[in-house]
């Protein structure tokens, strides 16, 4: 796990060491172990190291012998010694035992197509001296991260991070419309956008190439996930195959010449990752677990019991629901604004694990292969019905009923009917993003100011999953749901919070249940394998019944969500009501004043619960603080709120 960044001049100059120099300070926290920079004409490659494999090679930038080709590169390839084998017969001779000189061999010999051959998380670029173009490519499933932009001079620059854009001093920092509706909507800034204008993620499973005085730069995707339903096995043939992928891909992933351990949440894909490591590993699995002080979200008790059942080398820690100190330093970590407020516990789990191991391995993208949420469930009964009322009568009856039926937060959930009713009047694509949102359509709407409305010129998120859903290859609702959080929630949320997490403190995360191959595998499975009479993850939990409890298999997953209510009514009603009233929120000419006085009035006083919409705004306002370089306001010590 590393961090790369570079400049690729517009007039073929050798770019400013310093400036290079610079960006790749910015991300040292990537890379602890090695930093270099090369400097040719044209182009500026610079890489951080976190040496994980072959400590005494590997070193970037790493060239060819004539000098033609220079790489930089972070992640892993898994089958690297396998594509070894492959270019050993075509003629090629390795010096060491790193996954650098393969990529860069791989190259040599297959050129772009070279991502073809490659099983792992990835982002790298490659400087071709010869032609003066420069190759940028990232995994199929976005688990490690890439920005470029270009410069007002026409210099293209690009980096792990975010931030390593920011220490160019001619990057613009005008933040990009479409984004910041992204971000209120969603909770993150969805790819391939960033916050700032001209700025844009490299799209998961995409790859670039780009020549000196081109126009903007354009991405292509290589690699797609289909839903096609490929024939049925039958359950238990499934069942087989997926413990044999599963396991695959995990003895994939115990490569490492530095400690090695687990996640263990004591939920169902974390416990199924750690009692395959067991099964792999001669020596214990160091595990680490994180409990809260809040009995309702805590689930410490089923991560011991696991670690217990495996013989693993268990350490826990306990967290305050209330660890509001770092909140500004989210900001710091994510770069752009970041809602979820679950990043709190997460980096503090990261923060544990880095104590003991410098990889560990996680059991993220369950929910995703196997429909695993809830909303899954919610969007495939909502479906049904919708298929049952003609459009000419369900739009026009819902869209009223949705716009009439009042916001009843506190009423039993039967009574609360206003979501349903909007997303009925909806098609799938758009329903979904509706049951995704964190804060409602309605709401940003009112919210957004006349100006800012007129700068979107009439885009919605529901957009972007308008258009992604037209890319599925799937009629079925639960199948188009999961392809676009493949495309939005999982690259933009979940793998973002966990790779900038885990780099805050140098430490490597991998991640068997996104296993591109595996992902595929269970993409063609049946819709009824993962979602099955409403239980989700259904092929995933009878895969396990032999080697799990079947109260870790099947009891509700309780997560970690903070009760943000309660923290905007106590020890962040300072910092909550700064934000909405008088902080950069009210300046910004994003907002109505009014409209953002309104919803804090009606949130302090209880007569709506807009918590999540105040989190969103909060960590936007402290981003436009840094912006700024004004001084946000402290929360109020936790105590002294009875």
């Amino acid at each position: 796990m590393c961090g790369l960044t570079g400049i690729v001049t517009a007039d073929g100059r050798i770019p400013d060491a310093s400036q290079l120099e610079a960006m790749n300070t910015a991300q040292a926290h990537r890379g602890p172990d090695q930093h270099d920079q090369r400097l040719l004409p044209g182009a500026g490659l610079a890489h951080r190291r976190l040496t994980i494999l072959d400590p005494t090679s590997g070193e970037q930038p790493m060239a060819t012998e004539d000098g033609r080709f220079t790489l930089i590169y972070n992640g892993e390839i898994y089958n690297y010694l396998e594509i070894n084998r492959e270019l050993e017969k075509a003629g090629y001779a390795f010096e060491g035992h790193c996954d650098t000189e393969t990529l860069l061999r791989a190259w040599q010999h297959w050129g772009d197509d070279c991502v073809h051959r490659l099983r792992g998380m990835f982002a790298f670029a490659v400087w071709d001296a010869e032609t003066r173009r420069l190759f940028l490519a990232r995994d199929r499933l976005g688990i490690k991260p890439l920005y470029y932009a270009l410069t007002a001079a026409g210099d293209l620059v690009f980096g792990s991070e975010l931030k390593t854009l920011m220490a160019h001093p001619e990057l613009s920092r005008e933040l990009e419309p479409r984004a910041v509706e992204g971000y209120m909507a969603l909770g993150y800034v969805p790819e391939p956008l960033s916050i700032f204008a001209g700025a844009y993620k490299l799209s998961a499973g995409h790859r670039l190439s780009w020549g000196a005085g081109e126009n903007t730069p354009r991405s292509e995707a290589y690699w797609d996930v289909d839903f096609s339903t490929q024939p049925a096995p039958t359950e238990d043939q499934a069942c087989q195959e997926l413990q044999s992928r599963l396991t695959d891909a995990v003895r994939m992933r115990l490569v490492a010449d530095v400690p090695l351990g687990a996640f263990l949440s004591g939920g169902v894909d974390s416990s199924a990752i750690v009692s395959l490591m067991a099964g792999a590993s001669e020596d214990p699995v160091k595990t680490c677990a994180i409990g809260f002080s809040e009995k309702g979200f805590d689930e410490s008790d089923y991560a011991r019991r696991i670690a217990e059942q495996f013989g693993t080398e268990h350490r826990e820690h306990q967290i305050s629901g209330d660890d509001f100190e770092l909140i500004d330093k989210l900001v710091e970590v994510y770069d752009e604004p970041f809602a979820d407020s679950s990043a709190l516990p997460t980096y503090r789990v990261c923060e544990l694990a880095r104590q003991q191991v410098t990889v560990a391995l996680s059991g993220d993208g369950g929910d995703e292969d196997f429909a695993g949420y809830r909303r899954y469930r919610l969007h495939a009964n909502e479906s049904r019905a919708r298929a049952r009322i003609p459009e000419a009568v369900r739009k026009p009856l819902f869209g009223t009923l949705g716009r009439w039926y009042p916001k009843l937060d506190r009423a039993p959930r039967f009574l609360r009917a206003k979501t349903t009713f909007q997303a009925l009047a909806m098609n799938t694509a758009e329903a979904y993003c509706h049951s995704v949102s964190a804060v409602p359509e309605d709401l940003r709407d009112t919210l957004y100011s006349k100006g800012f409305k007129r700068q979107l010129d009439g885009y919605r998120t529901r957009d972007l999953f308008n258009s992604l859903a037209a890319n599925a290859n799937s009629e079925d609702p639960v199948s188009v749901a999961q392809y676009l959080d493949y495309k939005t929630w999982l690259p933009g949320d979940i793998l973002t919070k966990v790779d900038r997490a885990s780099m805050a403190h140098s430490l490597e995360v991998r991640v068997p249940l996104l296993d591109h191959e595996f992902v595929g595998w269970a993409a063609g499975l049946p819709s009824d394998y993962k979602l099955n009479r409403g239980q989700g993850k259904y092929l995933l939990k009878k895969s396990f019944e032999s080697k799990l409890p079947n109260d870790v298999l099947y009891r509700q997953k309780k997560g970690f969500s903070v009760p943000l209510a309660e923290w905007f009514r106590g020890p962040l009603r300072k910092a909550g009501q700064q934000a909405l009233t008088t902080g950069p929120l009210v300046d910004c000419g994003i907002f109505e004043p009014a409209a953002l006085q309104r919803i804090w009035s009606d949130h302090e006083s209880g007569r709506r619960d807009y918590g999540t919409a105040i989190w969103s705004l909060l960590m936007l306002s402290r981003f436009l603080e840094r912006e700024t370089g004004a001084a946000p306001a402290a929360p109020t010590p936790a105590a002294t709120h009875a």
